[in-house]
Formats: structure tokens, C-alpha cells, sequence
């Protein structure tokens, strides 16, 4: 396979040239907020497959990583939130993408009152050696860029945002999966890794490399359908559905137990007793549905009893749950 990193910075240094709105296609909206107004051009350059901005994550104006930086959107997304000077770094590799961020966020000013250019401080650097500090950042977020990279990288990129998380801080993914198998002859082709199809894992294999990198706590936002590689346009045989997931990695001590990872089962107890007690920290009350991670989920269905319910995955999670 030709140097899929080689052919990743020609691909966006192009894409920052000239925006390329069919690069990629998000299927998330685009959020709304009070004052907010995002340039036309930030938009067309959106190269994302989901969201990695979510509001209660943002809190007490964090220290926000971005690596990826694309037209900018997502970084002015988290300036919003965090609205102090260098309060948000993006860091990238490709010299056209960060002087494209730099322009789109001086418009960025101009449309929004609010908003100043000092929020975000722009890095160059690369996922697998960033140029931050340990310990230095309370939420970190990259959005279809870690899809690009070989599992060898990925582990380094994965050790990388790790080490620059504060305690208990969040890592925000959001990448293109697939459980269909991928021709070798995709993997190894460098554009269409550089275009985030051909390096989708299956989603346990996703989640693994993310808890094998520390993560104690990994949250499923979001799983929805993103493309298909079809036979006759791509080295395939069979349809290859892509979905894009939206994860969120909290780096928080590691259970002795192993990991827990929501991705959205809720137990429910509809017996007869005023609750229902584990003995391992969970209380169901009566009827009162309770998000639980899957170890959960498996140690009360071990329990055989015939007045719990738990519902199967949703893939989608957003807090107020028991672990």
C-alpha cells in the first residue's frame, strides 16, 4: 500500500484548496445555538461523518482539544462553549487545511459577536504525536480522522489523546464502522483510506482499541447507516454497509472487572417488592427504566429472574445511567 499518510495530506490539502462537499457526508444536523451563526464555507468544508460537540460535556468553559481541523466548524462549535483565550487548540497536519481553518474563523468573527479569535489556538502537529501536554485537556474530539489510520496507528493515536486528557476527562469520536468484512484490496488502497471507508472496524473492535488504551467508561451516542460499497463501483463482491457511530471515551480509573460500555440497554423490574437490589450499587424501582452498561446488563440476565427486563442495545446513550 503506497504511504496512506502521503496520499491522506493530498487529499485535504486539495479539499482545503477547493472544498469538496461531497468528501464526506454527515448525517447529523447541525446544532443551533443562541448567537451562533456558522459561515457558509465552514459548512461546505464540514468533513465529518457525526457530531463530536454535545453541550454536557462543555461545561465550566473546558479546555478543548480538536485534532482534524477541517474548514473549522467543530472548533468554533466548542469556542462557543468554552469562550476563553486558547480555550480550544486545533491541531493539523496539512499546512492548507490549518490556513483554511485560520480564514473561515476570521470570518467566523465577523458574523459572530461573540465570538473572538483568540478562543482557538491552531497547532500544527499529528494525531500520533501531538503537541500538548500531558494531563492539560478536558475534552478532546476528533471527527473521521482516526478511521484513516492502520490499527498500529490507531493504538498510538488512541495512547496520544490519553495522555494529554486531564483525569476523568472525555475523548469525543466519531467514525465510520462496518460488520461487514473489507477486501483486503480496499484496506490497502490509500484513497479510499484517506477518505475514511476502507478502515472501518466492526464496532467491538472499535470499542477495544479504546478500552485497551485505558478508557474506563465508553458511552455509544449514535449508530446510524453512512454509505455502501457497492459491487461495480468498488473491489467488492458483496454490499458493504458503513455506519457511523458517535463515542465518547472517559478516562476514569479502570474497573477491576474490566470496562463499562453503554450501548443503551436499560433494565427494567416489574416485580413485586417496592425494589429490586444487586447488591452491586444498581436499585431498580418498580417500572422505572434504568440505563445500565452491558457488563450489567449481563450479570443481571445471569441472574435468571423473570421479573426483569433488559432491552437490548440501541446504540444510543447520553448520560443518567448505572455502572
Amino acid at each position: 500500500m503506497k504511504n496512506y499518510m502521503d496520499t491522506t495530506i493530498d487529499v485535504y490539502a486539495k479539499a482545503a484548496l477547493t472544498p469538496d462537499v461531497g468528501l464526506c457526508c454527515t448525517n447529523t444536523p447541525i446544532w443551533q445555538l443562541p448567537q451562533l451563526t456558522i459561515p457558509k464555507i465552514m459548512q461546505e468544508m464540514n468533513y465529518g461523518c457525526g457530531s463530536t460537540v454535545h453541550p454536557r460535556d462543555l461545561v465550566n468553559q473546558p479546555k478543548i482539544l480538536y485534532v482534524g481541523v477541517g474548514g473549522g466548524m467543530e472548533v468554533l462549535q466548542f469556542a462557543y462553549f468554552s469562550r476563553q483565550q486558547a480555550g480550544v487548540i486545533g491541531v493539523d497536519i496539512v499546512d492548507e487545511m490549518l490556513s483554511a481553518c485560520a480564514e473561515n474563523l476570521e470570518k467566523a468573527e465577523y458574523e459572530n459577536s461573540w465570538f473572538d479569535r483568540s478562543f482557538v489556538e491552531l497547532r500544527k502537529g499529528n494525531a500520533l504525536a501531538l503537541p500538548v501536554e500531558d494531563n492539560s485537556i478536558h475534552v478532546a474530539a476528533q471527527n473521521c480522522l482516526f478511521n484513516i489510520f492502520t490499527q498500529e496507528d490507531l493504538k498510538k493515536a488512541l495512547a496520544e489523546m490519553y495522555r494529554v486528557l486531564k483525569p476523568y476527562g472525555r475523548l469525543v469520536l466519531s467514525d465510520p464502522i462496518t460488520e461487514n468484512p473489507m477486501p483486503e484490496e480496499l484496506k490497502n488502497d490509500s484513497r479510499l483510506r484517506a477518505l475514511c471507508l476502507s478502515g472501518s472496524l466492526p464496532l467491538v473492535e472499535y470499542l477495544k482499541l479504546i478500552t485497551d488504551a485505558g478508557f474506563g467508561t465508553v458511552e455509544i451516542r449514535a449508530k446510524r447507516p453512512y454509505r455502501i460499497l457497492a459491487p461495480g463501483q468498488y473491489e467488492t463482491t458483496e454490499n458493504i454497509l458503513l455506519e457511523s457511530v458517535e463515542v465518547c471515551a472517559i478516562k476514569d480509573p479502570m474497573p477491576s472487572d474490566g470496562p463499562c460500555i453503554f450501548t443503551g440497554k436499560a433494565a427494567i423490574y416489574f416485580g413485586k417488592e417496592s425494589y429490586f437490589d444487586d447488591q452491586k450499587g444498581h436499585v431498580l424501582i418498580p417500572n422505572q427504566p434504568l440505563s445500565i452498561c452491558d457488563k450489567t446488563a449481563s450479570a443481571l440476565t445471569m441472574l435468571g429472574m423473570n421479573d426483569i427486563y433488559i432491552s437490548e442495545s440501541t446504540f444510543f446513550y447520553d448520560g443518567g445511567g448505572c455502572c
